[in-house]
């Protein structure tokens, strides 16, 4: 067998064995938390995701076994029963408070809100594999209803608001005043799905990454595999194999990003990295990752370009750096 085959091999089977250590056994499903401390202009019992305001209606979760159809418009659960997706009748809203259109994205505001940090790579053909590390930091010593979402994940850059895939780490999100996990792919017809979600603890290490399943060398892949497990208390959210990438040629890689909304002081922001978590500081550190074309044949050195916000409200010393991981301040 050719070197670039077993290369191929390997990334696959060490990626199975990691997850197959992790339980499926979550126990009960969390739901992703009404705003209570929402901006101006967000309706009462719109909840909170990882691209926005969403009234619930327009927020799918899935069960263990579900699958996002190829044809965009049904899920297929466990049973063989298959439900419709219809598209979403509210508007969605930007971490900022502000009705977002459907091709706007939410991470250009002015005050702490919407992406504050990230680290990204394009090329111009397809990625294939995206897999990181990193651990769960300490938990704010403020709330002020505020939320918090760790993640990298794969886009198409022409087409960047018709789906992204991300396995997510968030803080008073599912789980009030607490850490989970949970993958995501969103958003077509307006609606944000969310692979079942599981609750971690500060120190857990994470490993999320984004996979295709077509055969190798399909450069715009119809299905994948997209997974955020805890491999301290061996939970796991995923979606199940074969879930739609809705026609998308992810071209677009996110190592590592924080996105954050109702930031009022300094103290809404994690305290630190917990005891025996990677690095130090006020900081998030994603790390020992893979990057991989869609041949599977692993990028060396991505060229990962930081984007950060300025002149935030409140200015808490946010920034990100390269290389040789990224590191998320805050």
């Amino acid at each position: 067998m050719q070197k670039e085959n077993w290369e191929r091999v390997i990334v696959v089977v060490i990626t199975l064995f990691i997850v197959s250590i992790v339980s499926l056994m979550n126990g009960a499903q969390a739901s992703p938390r009404v705003a209570t401390n929402r901006p101006a202009g967000v309706p009462e019992g719109f909840v909170i995701t990882p691209f926005g305001y969403f009234h619930p209606s327009c927020v799918n979760q899935l069960a263990q076994g579900d699958v996002l159809q190829q044809d965009q418009q049904s899920i297929k659960h466990a049973d063989g029963s298959v439900d419709k997706i219809q598209p979403c009748a509210f508007a969605r809203y930007g971490a900022d408070g502000e009705e977002m259109s459907e091709n706007e994205r939410a991470d250009e505001n002015p005050t702490a809100s919407g992406w504050l940090a990230s680290a990204s790579v394009t090329t111009t053909t397809a990625y294939g594999y995206l897999y990181g590390f990193w651990n769960v930091p300490l938990a704010p010593t403020k709330d002020d209803g505020q939320y918090l979402f760790f993640f990298n994940g794969l886009e198409d850059s022409n087409n960047p608001e018709t789906t992204i895939l991300q396995p997510v780490l968030g803080w008073n999100t599912d789980y009030s005043n607490a850490w989970g996990i949970a993958s995501w792919n969103c958003c077509v017809k307006g609606n944000a799905n969310e692979a079942p979600p599981a609750p971690v603890s500060s120190g857990d290490l994470i490993f999320g990454y984004t996979l295709n399943t077509c055969a190798v060398g399909t450069e715009t892949c119809s299905y994948w595999n997209v997974v955020t497990s805890d491999l301290t208390n061996k939970k796991i959210s995923q979606f199940s194999t074969d879930t739609s990438g809705y026609g998308q040629t992810f071209n677009w890689a996110f190592g590592g990003v924080l996105e954050v909304g109702n930031i009022v002081q300094c103290g809404d922001y994690p305290n630190g990295p917990a005891e025996g978590s990677r690095g130090g500081g006020p900081a998030i550190h994603f790390y020992n990752q893979g990057l991989f074309d869609y041949n599977l044949v692993r990028i060396a050195s991505p060229a990962w370009k930081v984007s950060t916000q300025s002149g935030l409200t409140p200015s808490c010393e946010n920034g990100a750096s390269t290389p040789e991981e990224i590191t998320i301040t805050y």
